[in-house]
């Protein structure tokens, strides 16, 4: 048995299949993968995401701690409420994990951090703490939903009340709270909508709320399939400790500038990117029949060759698609070892969909 969000009773009783993530119990779906997906695309779908870790970070130096411990910019924030995402680095540049920072004024942020790696990012945060005198405020007190899709906001809007017309407008990567509902416009869908955070003993009554109010429930399978269309990494797949951010794919999310600027792991990435990077992180659409799945080898002709990260069956697009790290000379055509076949791939800037429209 695993760990158990207070949601899990909630999940059981609308006969969820429930499996492993990270030593939690999740729901992987409520009957229908491909629906759920449809649903976030077409309408609004939630997810239940409280087994992530929402962390408080409070001291008077709390932005010169978070300036030195992530690879983006925290200075970067001037509006109360603005989000920046972020990866946490180790000495050689590889990603302890990705977050997402909340700011409140320069002595208060909110972090929230991947489930799987939560008690290690706690580590990781209390052990550059006592250096800046700041204070790491795990809030297991809270609970958070994901609220997803083109009709998201309006459908969550009636279910918080009246206080909800603060944010219906809010721009993407902000923050407000509101009374008991503390909501952001982020998200792991590539749609547009809220992820928003409550008092866990709540969050039963919400739930049910939201599903009264036409939002379908979707499970892990969904927001998968919805991550990889939009384009967005998966901590543990296609990125880790061993690899850097300029390996995967996301080399916008480090703040080289100020120069002056030190931050854990900048000298690894600075040598790196005067030596150039052997590796890089692509988009495949696969040309013949068949699904790319995670480890399988990729051949890159006259080139070398790489390994899928990340793949699946594009509800959306019809088609199979993924993540491949591959050679960084690697032009527009690769083949896939599928099933001791190699069949054709073809290399495509990715996001795949965003707001429900085919970019490819």
């Amino acid at each position: 048995m695993g760990f158990k969000t207070p949601l899990y009773e909630t999940h059981v009783a609308a006969g969820a299949r429930m499996v492993d993530f990270g030593g939690w119990d999740m729901p992987v779906h409520y009957g229908s993968q491909i629906e759920e997906h449809h649903a976030v695309r077409r309408d609004a779908g939630m997810f239940d995401v409280s087994h992530m870790l929402i962390a408080d970070v409070s001291g008077a130096r709390a932005r010169d701690y978070l300036r030195y411990l992530l690879a983006n910019d925290v200075a970067k924030l001037k509006d109360p409420g603005k989000a920046l995402y972020s990866c946490m680095l180790n000495e050689r540049g590889g990603v302890v994990d990705d977050l997402i920072t909340y700011f409140g004024d320069a002595e208060h942020f909110r972090v929230v951090v991947n489930a799987g790696t939560r008690d290690k990012d706690t580590a990781w945060l209390k052990r550059w703490a006592e250096s800046f005198k700041v204070d790491i405020q795990p809030r297991t007190d809270l609970a958070m939903v994901a609220v997803q899709g083109p009709n998201a906001r309006a459908k969550a809007a009636k279910v918080i009340g009246t206080s909800a017309a603060a944010v219906l407008g809010m721009k993407p990567f902000f923050s407000k709270q509101l009374d008991r509902h503390f909501v952001a416009t982020t998200g792991y869908t590539g749609e547009d909508g809220w992820e928003i955070i409550l008092p866990a003993t709540e969050i039963a009554a919400f739930w049910a709320a939201l599903r009264d109010a036409g939002v379908q429930q979707c499970g892990l399978g969904a927001r998968d399939t919805l991550r990889l269309e939009a384009g967005m990494n998966l901590y543990g797949n296609d990125m880790d400790e061993n690899l850097t951010p300029l390996e995967s794919g996301i080399t916008w999310t480090v703040a080289f500038d100020p120069p002056e600027r030190d931050f854990i792991g900048r000298a690894a990435l600075e040598a790196q990117r005067k030596a150039g990077v052997p590796r890089k992180l692509v988009g495949l659409v696969l040309e013949d029949r068949g699904v790319l799945r995670s480890h399988q080898k990729v051949v890159v002709p006259g080139v070398g060759e790489g390994e899928m990260t990340s793949g699946t069956f594009s509800p959306t697009l019809e088609r199979s698609i993924g993540f491949a790290r591959v050679p960084a000379a690697t032009g527009e055509q690769v083949q896939v070892d599928i099933r001791g076949k190699l069949l054709a791939a073809r290399v495509v800037k990715y996001p795949f969909v965003r707001n429900g429209k085919a970019l490819i």
